[in-house]
């Protein structure tokens, strides 16, 4: 495929929106290390702790008046969907007068799935309301004229750092369904895909979903951690109904509750709506990273004050 300008020139900024996310601060880390000019987007700069070499700047999806300076010599956006709708989809608009040809999407899995995936409980409701929402993000940028990607994480290995409040104080995880899992995916592996496709030709209008290795049940995630921080973490397997109670308790509303119950559930046997891909290795080359190289990534986030 012949290369143009994003591959053949290095100063071209490249913008990061939701710059200070689990994924996005691997964004910038990435191009940076690439040796492309960066933009890092986000609505309390003061509080960024991202690299050096990233120019910072304050920007927020639900204030219109701070995008034109955001955009401001740009020609590709990595574009986070977080409280898009807010906007009535305007950022994509004011990119391209602002002269964006190129955006990379953070979309997620379900917006490649098949309507109804999951069957009609809560599991398939989640499902099918990501997937409208995502999908009708990916559909918008399709349809700008610009050239784009898609990069569709699975579930994200980070939605273990839930647990690390009672494992620093407790060393104990109370979850339903132990043998639960998903193929869980170390958000600096799609970070990796992302830069990817803002970096060279080779992935316009390509859509990916990208996962980790292999099903990682709860238990093996608890144990994983557990290894990471030379301690030995307990697994309390709770009843449902029980571990519905303590996520309410927890702060979480009921509708994510019974979700959560249902994607459980329906990865007991097997990885459920969501099998292993192997993205990650066509796109780069290499094997992707593990659960756990994310706990040791993370270990810090787990030990006690103490030792951390």
């Amino acid at each position: 495929m012949p290369h143009s300008r994003y591959s053949r020139r290095s100063n071209v900024t490249i913008l990061v929106t939701g710059a200070t996310g689990n994924v996005g601060r691997q964004v910038v880390a990435g191009l940076v290390r690439a040796g492309r000019t960066v933009r890092a987007m986000t609505r309390q700069p003061q509080t960024h702790r991202l690299p050096d070499r990233a120019e910072v700047v304050q920007g927020d999806f639900e204030r219109p008046g701070t995008w034109r300076a955001v955009l401001d010599g740009v020609q590709s956006v990595y574009l986070f969907p977080f409280a898009y709708a807010a906007t009535d989809h305007g950022f994509v608009d004011e990119a391209l007068k602002a002269g964006v040809t190129r955006f990379v999407v953070h979309s997620a899995a379900a917006a490649g799935f098949t309507p109804g995936t999951g069957g009609d409980g809560a599991l398939g409701r989640h499902l099918t309301d990501e997937r409208v929402a995502h999908r009708g993000l990916e559909v918008l940028v399709e349809a700008s004229g610009a050239e784009w990607t898609h990069v569709r994480p699975g579930l994200l290995a980070a939605n273990a750092l839930r647990w690390a409040d009672r494992i620093r104080t407790e060393r104990v995880v109370r979850e339903p369904y132990a043998s639960a899992g998903y193929p869980v995916v170390h958000e600096a592996d799609v970070a990796d895909v992302a830069v990817a496709a803002l970096l060279t030709d080779d992935h316009v209008g390509a859509a990916y979903t990208v996962t980790g290795p292999v099903k990682v049940s709860q238990a093996e995630q608890v144990t994983a951690i557990g290894a990471a921080i030379g301690v030995q973490v307990r697994l309390e397997e709770l009843d449902p109904a029980e571990a519905r109670t303590q996520w309410l308790r927890d702060g979480f509303d009921e509708e994510t509750a019974d979700w959560m119950i249902a994607l459980l559930a329906d990865a007991v046997d097997g990885t459920g709506a969501l099998p292993p891909t192997d993205t990650y290795l066509r796109v780069t080359g290499r094997p992707p990273r593990t659960f756990a190289q994310w706990a040791n990534d993370h270990a810090t986030d787990f030990r006690p004050e103490a030792t951390r």
